[in-house]
This record gives structure tokens, C-alpha cells and sequence, in this order.
């Protein structure tokens, strides 16, 4: 499944996960990134000047999406602060992005006859609870405001699709990683941060005892995600994680990193940080059967991957 010669908008288009979207879809489609820049990087649309529209505005300006979602087919919605930390620091910030942006985005779209609009979703709306792997019909438990951020545009989605039809689709993204995420930020992801340090020579830093366990699935595989979300006629009105529905320790991690690069690392280990969830991992049965999604890399594969675009 494909789209192609649609009016595409990829909200947060300059951000990792927006940008590798973009990238995707724009030989094929018409598509135009919205970004405000306060997460983004203009790195990661590098090479695709005349391929893509980029317009720098912030999602919570309503009168900049009703102009811009004019004619739109889909409206992938990727913008948003996400950071669980950051979001612990300044939660009012991140419920003005996430939470108010969010509904700012499906009033636009709502009013504008947007076909469908694609929630980037998280697994953080789990919290700690003690069930694995992680069933949508799992009680949520966010432990942190960007968890709950979250879970209230999931909420609103679902709103909007039950009393307006605007087909909206949530993905619960796991623990995403691969080009264009930036292992300098303070609030980076772990697989960035662990590369930077193995390759620097430097010793990573574990919060915790490096047994807790993530689900790591590449952006390629999220990507196509997104597509079948767009394409699917079961999809409107669910929340469906995206993962592999395999789980990696933060020590297996390393180990795996540490292998490839030939290198010998040892970790420091420091307490486990506020809002942190002990172990997380998908079951992708909805998406699988809704979807058609089946994961194409495992996570050495993806490291690989990862590391191949870097010494480009």
C-alpha cells in the first residue's frame, strides 16, 4: 500500500520521526512540513529543497492551518514537545504544545474536510503498569505530563471522529530510533546518546540498574506506519501501538551497540530519573490485523542502519 498524488501536511516535519515521513512521501505526493523550530532541525531536511513546501509557524496559530490545510487529503500529526523530562520541568509548555496544539490541528482540519489525520501517539500513556506486553485495551496510567498530553489528544481524536467523521487514527509509538535524531539535546533518546558516547570513547550514563527494558523499532518500520494508517478502512477512531513486540534491556542495548562498533564499553549507573517507565514492550496484534504492519528491522539491523547513514 502507497499514497500517491495526495495534498500531504506532516506537522513537526523538521523533527526526527517528521522529517523521515516527509522524506517518504514527497516524490509521490504533494507535501508540506509545518514546523515552528523549536525542536526541529533544518539539517534533517537537507536535500529536500524543491521537493517539499516548508512552512515555519507554530501549530497553535489556528488561522495558519485553516489556510494551510485547505485541499488536504491527510494531515500526519507529528509536532509536539517530547520529552518525558522536559515535560516534568515545564508541563504547562508541553500541554501548550501537545495537548492545545493538538486540538488546534483537528479543529483545522475538521474545518478545512481533511480526509484523515494521523495522531502521533506514545506508549508513555501506559505508565508503569505491570501487564506485558502492552495491550491497547490495557487501563493507561500516564506517570509524567507528557504522557498525559498523550492520552488527552488520543481522547480528542477519538471525539472528533465520533461526532464530526474526521477519520483520525492514533499510533502509540515505542521507543523510536534511526537518522535525524540529535544525540546533543539534553532530553535526546537513549540508542543517540549511547552511540555518541561508545563513539567518543566516553562512558554512557544508565539511570538505573540498565536492566529495564524498551522497545526499540526503527523509523523505517513507524514510517510505514504512518502510511497504512492513512490507507487503512479499519484504522479511523483507534489507538494502535507501534513497536516490534520484542523487549531490550538498556545493558543488552549497549552490549549490541558496543559489538558493532568493536568497541569495549563500560556504563555509569545513576539513579533511575522521575517519570521513567521500568519496562515497556508492544503487543502489535491491532496493528498487524488492522494495519497489515509487520515490523521489517530488528534492532541490530536498524543500529546498522543508524550508524551507516551517520559516517555518510
Amino acid at each position: 500500500m502507497s499514497l500517491q498524488n495526495k495534498r500531504i501536511v506532516v506537522t513537526g516535519g523538521a523533527g526526527f520521526i517528521g522529517s523521515n515521513i516527509a522524506r517518504a512521501l514527497c516524490d509521490e505526493n504533494e507535501v508540506t512540513v509545518i514546523d515552528n523550530m523549536s525542536t526541529g532541525r533544518r539539517e534533517n531536511l537537507r536535500g529536500l529543497e524543491g521537493r517539499i513546501r516548508f512552512v515555519e509557524g507554530d501549530i497553535n496559530d489556528i488561522k495558519m492551518l485553516r489556510r494551510e490545510f485547505q485541499s488536504v487529503d491527510y494531515v500526519l500529526h507529528q509536532a509536539a514537545l517530547p520529552s518525558v523530562q522536559r515535560s516534568m520541568i515545564d508541563p504547562m509548555m508541553t500541554n501548550r504544545s501537545n495537548t492545545d496544539g493538538t486540538l488546534a490541528v483537528l479543529v483545522a482540519a475538521r474545518d478545512c474536510g481533511v480526509r484523515r489525520v494521523v495522531f502521533a501517539s506514545s506508549s508513555a500513556v501506559y505508565g508503569d503498569s505491570p501487564e506485558l506486553p502492552k495491550r491497547e485495551s490495557s487501563a493507561p496510567r500516564p506517570m509524567s505530563p507528557y504522557a498525559v498530553t498523550k492520552l488527552v489528544g488520543e481522547h480528542y481524536c477519538r471525539v472528533f471522529c465520533e461526532i464530526y467523521g474526521l477519520e483520525c487514527v492514533s499510533l502509540r509509538y515505542f521507543n523510536v530510533f534511526g537518522p535525524g535524531q540529535d544525540p546533543a539535546s539534553e532530553y535526546a533518546a537513549v540508542i543517540p546518546k549511547f552511540i555518541d558516547a561508545v563513539l567518543s570513547g566516553s562512558q554512557p550514563v544508565v539511570y538505573g540498574d540498565g536492566e529495564q527494558t524498551r522497545d526499540f523499532v526503527y523509523v523505517e518500520d513507524v514510517v510505514r506506519a504512518n502510511i497504512l494508517a492513512c490507507l487503512s478502512p479499519g484504522a479511523p477512531g483507534l489507538a494502535i501501538n507501534i513497536g516490534t513486540g520484542y523487549a531490550t534491556s538498556l545493558n543488552r542495548l549497549l552490549a549490541t551497540i558496543s559489538k558493532i562498533l568493536n568497541r569495549d564499553v563500560r556504563a555509569i549507573y545513576t539513579e533511575p530519573r522521575p517519570g521513567d517507565v521500568r519496562d515497556s514492550v508492544a503487543d502489535i496484534t491491532l496493528a498487524r490485523e488492522v494495519l497489515g504492519y509487520v515490523p521489517k528491522y530488528r534492532l541490530e539491523d536498524g543500529l546498522r542502519e543508524m550508524l551507516k547513514c551517520r559516517s555518510e
